[in-house]
């Protein structure tokens, strides 16, 4: 989520992880100061050195320029009009994926002063409703997820009950408060599939207004809710349990007092920034307490039999948020709270797996020195050039902990059903069942799935169905699902929904017994499987095997790989024969030279 920096702001002096930057209601520049991590404006400060304190450099720039393109009359002159400031632009996910125009513009290239009658063609964008990306065409769908720009589907489609006006409307309160009492009655517990969500945290939103909204808003969980309502799933077939904020007390064995006090002074502010992507208002911290205290109550109920297995639906999410610093869209590390209230409740051993297609930094970092949680992460890396940059195959715990981090890092995107499930065969159940744990937590980031702006995977919801199945049969069926990322909503809405159906009993439909990966997918496997072996007994057989089967595997390849160059060259006596000779030797792997009196075969 746990997510990529939306915006990468050029700060000075800016951006340690613990900070917190203040936004200004309006949009001048003000002064600030730095205070406990956070930048406050005051009322009278005095001049300061602090790079930071001097931020109104771009306004002041502006003016100048405005005062050089206005006539004796005040009138703005028609020749500069298309004349952009020379400072630099904010560089945002939206501008990457969808190739704005004049985006990489050089004002020393532009020839626009040449033509000073030329109308100046400004392109309309507008923001998809379902993924949130800048999109420049108006007649044709999402260059990302293929929503139409004029789909209502949020209203119509998703007709959530928990729209935005809901707070307002006391009767519409009272319906979900009597469906939830009615949830709740339920005797038999045990039984049940537990769902943690309260209205309060689609509160937790960004302030400032922008042409597109930040990916991880308030409509995710809405999207979610109204699927499930749409199939019955919630409220009907699971309970609910009751909200609270998690204590002080119960967050500092996960972080640090200075991040807890933090995140909770930005209830005192009306727009707040930790990093440049992750923001905060007046109810995030109300939130984040909400969000930790659903995650730990549902571990408690679910190790001790109160209820079967869980699905927390909330956010903020968490496993970006380390032991000091909130980041990634994470200001709390709900799963790490849930692990250790777990245990609390009289698990030795947690597993917590993290199929978020970002790794879970904070995670890692608050149980790596840890033997008895076991954290496993499947991941995009891409040699540390994927967010947050962390999660390589080699980090594996330290301080005696080595092997209870269990990184399975995908060297590219659109790693599919097929290479997840395969890594699940040969690397995380065979851990797991050697670790046996107590309990099983998953962070359930959604990022992964097909169509995500941020995560450009190809994970469908049924290969999220058949990873839940699988970890089901751990921990006698002591399983927790958190919601982390994911940015599509018709995504992480049908994935979730098929998330839950498994936990309420329902087997997925296609069967995982011949599972082929890809090529990177296998050498993923196998780069990993040769590291965890030294700590895990049970993968030196599956190791050995593999290795056996990888010649013959790329030999497979090599095979239809010559047999598709064979239908490109044409028959083999026109380049045998032909003018072509060398080249076709050098095709195939046939020509030989001689060199001092040795014969060298060129392949």
């Amino acid at each position: 989520m746990d997510s990529e920096a939306v915006r990468i702001r050029c700060l000075k002096n800016g951006g340690t992880e613990g900070g917190l930057y203040k936004q200004s209601e309006q949009v001048q520049c003000q002064s600030s100061r730095c205070l406990n991590g956070i930048r406050r404006s005051p009322e009278n400060e005095e001049n300061s050195t602090d790079p930071c304190l001097n931020e109104n450099w771009m306004e002041q720039e502006e003016c100048e320029i405005l005062s050089r393109n206005t006539d004796r009359n005040g009138s703005f002159r028609r020749d500069h009009a298309s004349k952009k400031p020379r400072h630099q632009k904010d560089l945002t996910f939206q501008d990457i994926y969808s190739q704005q125009e004049g985006y990489f513009d050089d004002d020393d290239d532009s020839d626009s002063d040449w033509e000073p009658l030329q109308k100046h063609v400004v392109s309309k964008k507008w923001a998809c409703t379902n993924c949130t990306m800048v999109n420049l065409d108006d007649d044709l769908p999402c260059d990302i997820c293929g929503e139409y720009k004029e789909s209502e589907f949020l209203r119509h489609g998703f007709a959530s009950r928990l729209a935005p006006e809901a707070f307002n409307s006391h009767v519409e309160t009272e319906r979900i408060d009597r469906l939830k009492d009615s949830a709740t009655q339920k005797s038999d517990w045990g039984n049940c599939t537990a769902i943690g969500f309260d209205e309060r945290m689609l509160l937790h939103s960004e302030v400032e207004m922008k042409s597109h909204p930040h990916p991880e808003r308030p409509d995710r969980l809405r999207a979610i809710a109204a699927s499930l309502a749409t199939a019955g799933i919630f409220p009907g077939r699971c309970i609910s349990i009751p909200a609270r904020e998690i204590s002080q007390e119960e967050l500092q064995p996960v972080h640090s007092l200075e991040h807890i006090e933090a995140v909770d002074l930005t209830s005192r502010m009306l727009s707040s920034y930790f990093t440049p992507d992750t923001y905060a208002n007046e109810h995030s911290a109300c939130a984040a307490r909400l969000a930790a205290g659903l995650c730990a109550d549902l571990a408690t109920e679910i190790m001790t039999g109160n209820a079967k297995n869980g699905f927390a639906l909330v956010r903020p999410p968490g496993h970006h948020a380390g032991v000091r610093q909130a980041m990634g869209f994470c200001l709390h590390n709900n799963a790490a709270v849930a692990a250790l209230a777990a245990q609390s409740s009289g698990a030795k051993k947690v597993l917590i797996v993290d199929w978020d297609v970002h790794h879970g930094n904070g995670t890692q970092e608050i149980f790596e020195a840890n033997k008895s949680v076991l954290y496993i992460s499947l991941h995009r890396h891409e040699g540390g050039k994927f967010y947050p940059g962390t999660g390589a195959a080699d980090e594996v715990g330290i301080m005696g902990a080595e092997g209870y981090s269990v990184n399975i890092p995908w060297k590219c995107g659109g790693v599919g059903d097929n290479d997840y499930l395969y890594a699940f065969q040969h690397i995380v159940l065979p851990i797991a069942l050697e670790f046996s744990p107590d309990i099983t937590i998953i962070s359930a980031g959604f990022d992964a799935a097909r169509g995500d702006p941020l995560g450009c995977c190809d994970v469908t919801p049924s290969g999220f169905a058949q990873m839940t199945n699988l970890l089901s049969a751990l921990s006698s069926g002591k399983l927790l699902v958190i919601l982390e990322g994911g940015y599509n909503l018709r995504s992480i809405s049908s994935s979730a929904t098929a998330v839950i159906k498994v936990l309420l009993g329902e087997t997925p439909g296609c069967e995982v017994d011949h599972v082929e990966p890809s090529k990177v997918g296998l050498q993923t496997v196998m780069e990993v499987l040769e590291i965890q072996m030294n700590f895990w007994s049970t993968l030196k057989p599956t190791f050995a095997r593999l290795q056996s089967q990888w010649s013959s595997y790329f030999l497979k390849n090599r095979k239809k790989i010559d047999k598709k160059k064979r239908r490109l060259v044409g028959p083999k006596w026109w380049w045998l024969c032909g003018r072509k000779r060398l080249l076709y030797h050098l095709l195939y792997g046939k020509l030989r030279v001689r060199a001092k009196g040795r014969t060298i075969a060129c392949c």
